[in-house]
């Protein structure tokens, strides 16, 4: 399923960049005006949000926005999704190269109009999240429910053969860092992730490597056809050859790898159907089941305006 919103938003972004001026907005008190399922969102939130449509040159109820986002982010912290503030920062550091700036221009273009750097990043770690939730919505069914004898007809009558999928063994590898203890030890744990992730040649050693070293953990992944791959590692795996590992990756667990055991092309109905699926899907389809779906978590919230 395509990224949801948040690279138009960027764009736009880009575009109303250049207009910003170097008056720095005066600060303001904020105060809580409406309660989400128990949630809170002040005047702040709503003004820098009121901020950011204007720097998008996009109209919008900005208070209506807010509550979306916050009716977003507690459905995606329902279903376990978790977006780490690494990924977030990852995301801002790549904007501002993909648009040729250094991040302290990106601050002050932030701070200057208003939207605030923190606001920002927070857009971003909803729109990461939301994205993840939509798509495993979709897999689930709704909006994509395509059986695999219907996915394989309909490809063979459009004239094409019967697609193949890249099916991967995978194994993860996970250098445990509890929460307590992560400001001290994070950046030693991922020097002995990165160092057993150097040394890592086949799955079949992995757990010889793991005997040596505290709380690491080594989960046999089975095989995971590629459009399986979970958004967040997909890239990386498919980058990554047969007996190597993945770059790590801090999460909230600790320090993660991959490693790709084999992978091989197949081509069944099962793999017609995601590739079908993947193909079908479009920005329209997923405007359209993210509002549905944000009208069913409305409908079901509490919201309290103060």
């Amino acid at each position: 399923m395509r990224k949801y919103l948040f690279s138009a938003g960027f764009a736009l972004l880009v575009a109303a960049s250049i207009s910003v001026t170097a008056v720095v907005r005066p600060a303001f008190a904020a105060e809580i005006k409406y309660v989400v399922n128990n949630m809170p969102i002040t005047t702040g939130d709503i003004a820098h949000r009121a901020a950011f449509f204007k720097l998008q040159h996009k109209k919008g109820d900005a208070a209506q926005e807010m509550i979306d986002q916050t009716l977003r982010l507690a459905e995606a912290k329902r279903l376990g999704i978790h977006i780490t503030d690494q990924q977030v920062d990852a995301a801002y550091q790549r904007f501002a190269s993909g648009n040729k700036m250094p991040l302290a221009k990106l601050d002050a273009i932030m701070a200057q109009s208003g939207v605030t750097k923190e606001h920002f990043k927070e857009f971003i770690r909803a729109q990461m999240a939301w994205n993840q939730a939509l798509s495993a919505r979709y897999r689930s069914g709704e909006g994509g429910s395509v059986t695999e004898q219907d996915a394989v007809r309909r490809m063979l009558d459009k004239g094409g053969a019967k697609p193949t999928a890249t099916e991967y063994m995978l194994q993860q590898v996970i250098f445990v860092v509890p929460a307590s203890e992560r400001a001290g030890t994070l950046a030693k744990r991922k020097h002995e992730a990165d160092a057993m992730r150097a040394r890592f040649s086949s799955c079949s050693t992995t757990r010889e490597f793991a005997k040596g070293l505290i709380d690491v953990t080594v989960r046999d992944l089975g095989r995971v056809l590629a459009p399986q791959l979970p958004s967040d590692w997909a890239e990386q795996i498919k980058a990554t050859k047969v007996g190597a590992a993945t770059p790590t990756r801090e999460t909230e667990r600790g320090v993660e790898f991959i490693g790709i055991c084999s992978s091989r092309e197949v081509s069944d109905d099962k793999a017609a159907q995601m590739v079908f699926q993947a193909e079908g899907s479009n920005d329209k389809d997923a405007d359209e089941l993210s509002k549905k779906y944000v009208a069913e978590l409305r409908q079901k919230a509490k919201i309290v305006e103060r």
